[in-house]
């Protein structure tokens, strides 16, 4: 009780003097907290959690009844192993104080570690595998979103950021796309039902051929609507195409793994599915120009082929006439053809002529009949002059083997003996008594049987 009382014995003093500034009115405050606590230890669940680019923390610590601001400074949070992320549930130590700036009481962390995670989180982990588990997340189902939407619906709060946001970004990109809003709650125990209510109206409307499912920034409970079964299975079961644009780049919702793409703000759904209006100006600029050159040169092709082909057309008479001349030309080179044809054939006509005189075969026989006249007689005389000497040499020979026949010796009274064998008998030894022996006289031979030999 004695800080209070201090204060407001200070705060008495003042008054007596003058009203204290806001400023010094939070200084003052924040002197108290400062003093009033030492370090103490708090347990809760992230929410909101915000790292800045200078390295620092901001975050909301919360249980089920209340919350309260914290910051975690860089030259604390850079030691620690522990990342803070939302829904884990932490035990922090700090000490309790004031920004000034907003008068709000914070608390200044110096130490954080992992005390468990949170309902919310619990909650959101176990709905994402069971609906993983059925197939809702699964590519296959993701239905294509059209890059030239005809008419965009968008189920959001009609008086939060979110909304004002794409029609901000297509107002810019473009402005004539149709848009109609299918108004719902995005935050509380009634969101999640009015959000699946949304989408089955824009299906039964069948206007719209893309929905932008979502809402701004938040924390965990703020977003809560998303992460619930009945919009999951609304979003699967949806027959238009459905892109989830919930809070901002970080936060990730159920929705976002059901729908058919994900954008990370609303204002990055509306650039997804808006055609720059800019770029199709331009493009339209260029197939413009593109087309006006192509037809520019198209005509003067046409002009230069109608010049040249109204060069070409003359005067029919002009025609027929030329086409006489020519008729009449052709006509002489014709004549001129045949009668020269005619005299080469007769002139190759000449020429198979005396080749076939030189070539016939009947001088050849007439010359070869005489050739064979002339070789017969000198055949003829030959023969006989060789018959002749012939006839001459063997008178010759037959006298000279006459004379040396044995046959002429036999005529003489000689005879020839011979043994068994046929053997010329010269000597008596050859013989041996009661051989047989062949002899042989100059008319016939006789065979005797030797009874005796007799050498002298």
């Amino acid at each position: 009780m004695q800080p209070y009382t201090h204060a407001q014995n200070q705060t008495a003093n003042r008054t007596d003097n003058r009203a204290l500034s806001v400023s010094e009115l939070n200084r003052q405050v924040k002197s108290l907290l400062e003093s009033s606590f030492l370090t103490i230890h708090v347990e809760g669940e992230l929410s909101n959690v915000v790292k800045a680019s200078s390295g620092h923390w901001y975050f909301t610590l919360k249980d089920r009844d209340a919350q309260v601001r914290c910051a975690m400074f860089r030259n604390r949070n850079q030691y620690l192993k522990y990342q803070a992320k939302n829904g884990d549930k932490v035990v922090v130590r700090a000490k309790v104080s004031l920004y000034p700036g907003r008068g709000d009481y914070q608390l200044i962390c110096d130490y954080m570690e992992e005390s468990g995670v949170g309902s919310l989180q619990q909650a959101y982990e176990a709905l994402k595998f069971k609906l993983q588990q059925q197939g809702l997340f699964d590519p296959a189902f993701k239905k294509p979103v059209p890059t030239h939407p005809k008419h965009l619906g968008v189920i959001t709060s009609p008086t939060g950021a979110a909304v004002h946001d794409i029609l901000t970004v297509l107002k810019r990109r473009f402005p004539s796309l149709p848009v109609t809003l299918f108004p719902t709650a995005v935050q509380g125990s009634e969101a999640a039902a009015q959000i699946a209510n949304a989408i089955r109206l824009a299906n039964e409307d069948g206007r719209c051929d893309v929905l932008i499912v979502g809402r701004g920034g938040g924390s965990l409970e703020d977003l809560w609507p998303f992460n619930e079964e009945i919009v999951a299975h609304s979003i699967f079961h949806s027959e238009i195409p459905i892109i989830s644009a919930v809070g901002h780049e970080t936060d990730v919702s159920i929705a976002d793994f059901v729908a058919d793409m994900r954008a990370a703000t609303p204002s990055a759904a509306a650039e997804l599915i808006s055609p720059d209006q800019q770029q199709i100006l331009l493009r339209l600029q260029q197939l413009q120009q593109r087309l006006l050159r192509a037809w520019q040169r198209n005509h003067q092709q046409r002009q230069q082929q109608l010049q040249w082909t109204r060069s070409r057309l003359r005067h029919p008479g002009d025609k027929l006439r030329e086409q006489a001349q020519k008729l009449d030309d052709l006509e002489l080179r014709m004549q001129r053809a045949v009668r020269h044809h005619i005299e080469r054939q007769k002139q190759t006509f000449k020429q198979l002529q005396q080749r076939y005189q030189r070539c016939s075969p009947m001088p050849r026989i007439a010359a070869g009949q005489q050739r064979k006249d002339e070789l017969e007689h000198r055949l003829f005389t030959l023969i006989q002059t060789h018959l002749k000497q012939s006839n001459l040499k063997l008178s010759g020979l037959a006298a000279t083997l006459n004379s040396v026949s044995p046959l002429a010796t036999l005529d003489r009274g000689y005879a020839i003996v011979q043994d068994e064998q046929g053997k010329v008998i010269q000597d008596i030894s050859q013989i041996t008594p009661e051989s047989t022996v062949e002899t042989r006289l100059s008319k016939g031979r006789f065979v005797s049987r030797v009874t005796q030999v007799i050498q002298e």
